[in-house]
C-alpha cells in the first residue's frame, strides 16, 4: 500500500479541525484532513449557530461547514475522506492506518470532536431511523404535524425541540432533574412554544414501537412509570469522547479526552488536540475554533524547530 505523507494530518473536519488546517495551510504547511462524515463534522445537523464570529445574525451548520473547509482548501488544505483506525509513533513522525489509506505525518492535531452518547435502553438501537433520531434538522420535516419526543436538558435538547416544534404537533421535553441545565436564552425560546411541554424528574426506560416508534416509556423520581405518545424520538443525552482509535498512544483524562498543556500539546511530541476532545474543552463552537488555530501555531512552531534542530 502506498502511504501518503504530509506535514501536518488534522482528524476531523469540524470547525476545530477545519480552522487548524486553514490557520496551518496558511503558514506553508502541507496539510491533510482525515474525515470520516464530511466537511463541518456533527456541526453540519445543528440548524441555527448563533455564537459563531462573524454571522451574528446565525448561521446553519449546513452552511457553516461547506464555508469552513472552502477557507481551508483556499490556503492550501488537502481533504481525504477515510476513517484513522490506529495511530502509532513511527520514526520521525506519526503514522496512521486509515480504512484506505496509510498516511504518514511529521505532526498530528486531533479534533475528532465527540459522539452522541446512546440512551442504551430497550428499542433505541432498533428503532434508529425508524422514529429514532439524532438530528432535528435533518429529521424533523418527516414529523410534520406528528408528536415527538426530546430526551435530554441541555443546549442541544432544547435548541433541537425549537426546531422541532415548528414542524411537529406536539414536542414533550423529558430530562432528569428538576431544571434543565441548557442556556437561558434556549430556556426562554422554548418556553414562549404553545406546543412544546416539559417533563422534569423523568428517566427513560424504553423506546417502544414495532416497525417504527410509538411511545417513549418514563420512570418518574417516584417510581411510576408512564409512556408518552409520539412518533419520533430525538436523543440529546449528551456526548462522549471519540478517540479511541488512539489506544493508549497519549495521556487521556476519565472520559477519555485528551491532556493537553496549554499550548495544546499531548503528552506525545508532535500530537496536539483541539476542540471538545481535548480535556478542559469550552465545549463551545467558536471556542472550538480559536483552539484549531492555537493547536495549528503550535504545530507549525514544533516543525519549525525541528528542522532547525
Amino acid at each position: 500500500m502506498a502511504v501518503i505523507t504530509t506535514d501536518l494530518a488534522i482528524i476531523g473536519a469540524g470547525a476545530a479541525g477545519l480552522s487548524a488546517a486553514a490557520a496551518a495551510a496558511a503558514q506553508g504547511l502541507q496539510v491533510l484532513v482525515i474525515e470520516r462524515m464530511g466537511a463541518g463534522g456533527q456541526v453540519m445537523n445543528v440548524e441555527n449557530i448563533a455564537n459563531f464570529p462573524g454571522h451574528p445574525e446565525g448561521i446553519s451548520g449546513f452552511e457553516l461547514g461547506p464555508l469552513l473547509q472552502e477557507q481551508a482548501e483556499e490556503a492550501g488544505a488537502q481533504f481525504l475522506l477515510d476513517t484513522v483506525q490506529a495511530v502509532q509513533a513511527n520514526g520521525d513522525g506519526l503514522r496512521l492506518q486509515c480504512e484506505g489509506e496509510m498516511v504518514q505525518a511529521r505532526a498530528l492535531i486531533v479534533a475528532v470532536g465527540s459522539a452522541r452518547r446512546m440512551l442504551g435502553e430497550p428499542g433505541e438501537e432498533q428503532l434508529e431511523g425508524r422514529g429514532v433520531s439524532h438530528c432535528a434538522s435533518c429529521d424533523g420535516p418527516l414529523f410534520r404535524k406528528l408528536p415527538v419526543c426530546v430526551v435530554g436538558g441541555g443546549d442541544s435538547a432544547f435548541g433541537e425541540a425549537a426546531v422541532l416544534a415548528t414542524h411537529a404537533s406536539q414536542v414533550t421535553i423529558v430530562f432528569r432533574g428538576a431544571q434543565p441545565h441548557a442556556q437561558p436564552g434556549l430556556l426562554a425560546a422554548v418556553a414562549t412554544l404553545p406546543n412544546v411541554t416539559l417533563v422534569p424528574d423523568a428517566d427513560v426506560v424504553a423506546v417502544e414501537g414495532g416497525e417504527n416508534v410509538s411511545a417513549l416509556r418514563t420512570r418518574a423520581a417516584d417510581g411510576t412509570e408512564r409512556s408518552i405518545a409520539c412518533e419520533g424520538v430525538f436523543v440529546y443525552a449528551g456526548l462522549r469522547a471519540d478517540a479511541g482509535f488512539l489506544a493508549d498512544l497519549v495521556e487521556r483524562d476519565g472520559d477519555g479526552r485528551i491532556r493537553t498543556d496549554d499550548q495544546y500539546r499531548s503528552s506525545v511530541p508532535g500530537v496536539f488536540a483541539a476542540g471538545d476532545i481535548r480535556a478542559g474543552a469550552a465545549y463551545l463552537l467558536a471556542a472550538a475554533a480559536d483552539e484549531g488555530v492555537a493547536a495549528a501555531r503550535a504545530a507549525v512552531h514544533y516543525l519549525n524547530e525541528k528542522r532547525q534542530a
